[in-house]
């Protein structure tokens, strides 16, 4: 098995066009279009890696309902071996709202079940077969958090896309994980630089021979591994929606990663995939198999 993705699986309700941002004071708007979709950033990762060709299981939690289950299934279907993943009827499945425009999203989430996933709850077996362990969004998992250590040790190889704090305090546990994956502003909290150098956060963030990719958005993307620095442009696209399209370029990285590219190929693959999973709404709808992407680069 090429890819264990262990993080969040949510519901991801995703409203676009019309009056967008919303007004309090009992006043209701039209948006021009509103779709449920696979959601959260190991949900979405995990169906772009698999898209990309990669063999891969995930393991999260959702809750014993009805969207939990749509949400395994579109799982399932999206080729992602979904045996690992929890239905606690303790919580509900976690539902995020994104409020999409070109280029940018708002998120408010409910975690739910998010919350109910530890460490110990990734199979060792799934562990030892795995030849790479991807995290996502441990802000967002109180129970795996404490385990990140542990389960970095564990694997073979293994990645870690922390996502944003809502609590905004920033704590988290990186020894252990050879690859981080952040976009700019998450690289600049992590490393505690409030300067604005984003180059410089990432040098910080990679010291121990940890190889941090910052992902820039329309700036594209810069990497630091070794003391080498580099950057590659944003592949141009019309965006439709900008939900998920970190999570593709992650994908697009490790795809790369694991098949032996050098940093700059997996940077460029990762901008491919992530600019490409833009042209349509929601996260996995416009994900692009591995062809699609190197046609890009």
């Amino acid at each position: 098995m090429d890819l264990l993705v262990v993080g969040d699986l949510t519901a991801d309700l995703v409203l676009r066009g019309g009056e967008i941002e919303p007004t309090f004071g009992q006043r209701e708007q039209f948006v021009d279009q509103a779709e449920l979709v696979l959601g959260g950033s190991g949900g979405i990762f995990a169906a772009g890696a698999a898209k990309l060709g990669l063999e891969v299981a995930m393991v999260g939690c959702v809750g014993a309902d009805a969207l939990g289950a749509v949400m395994i299934e579109a799982l399932e279907q999206a080729g992602v071996n979904a045996s690992a993943v929890l239905r606690t009827p303790a919580a509900a499945t976690g539902i995020s709202v994104a409020l999409a425009r070109p280029g940018d999203r708002a998120i408010l989430t409910a975690a739910g079940a998010l919350a109910r996933l530890r460490a110990e709850d990734v199979p060792r077996e799934l562990l030892g077969r795995a030849r790479h362990v991807h995290v996502t969004s441990p802000f967002l998992q109180d129970g795996l958090r404490p385990g990140l250590g542990a389960l970095a040790g564990h694997a073979r190889s293994s990645s870690l896309d922390p996502g944003w704090d809502p609590r905004e305090d920033w704590s988290l546990e990186l020894d252990g994980f050879d690859v981080l994956l952040p976009n700019g502003e998450e690289a600049l909290r992590l490393a505690g630089r409030p300067d604005g150098d984003v180059e410089a956060a990432a040098r910080n963030l990679a010291r121990g021979g940890r190889t941090v990719v910052v992902k820039l958005g329309a700036e594209g993307a810069l990497a630091v591994a070794g003391g080498k620095v580099v950057r590659v442009a944003a592949t141009p696209v019309e965006p439709v929606d900008s939900t998920g399209a970190g999570d593709s370029f992650d994908a697009g990285f490790l795809a790369a990663h694991l098949n032996g590219a050098g940093l700059e190929e997996a940077v460029a693959l990762g901008c491919a995939c992530g600019a490409l999973s833009t042209r349509a709404a929601g996260g996995t709808a416009a994900q692009p198999t591995l062809e699609e992407a190197r046609a890009l680069t």
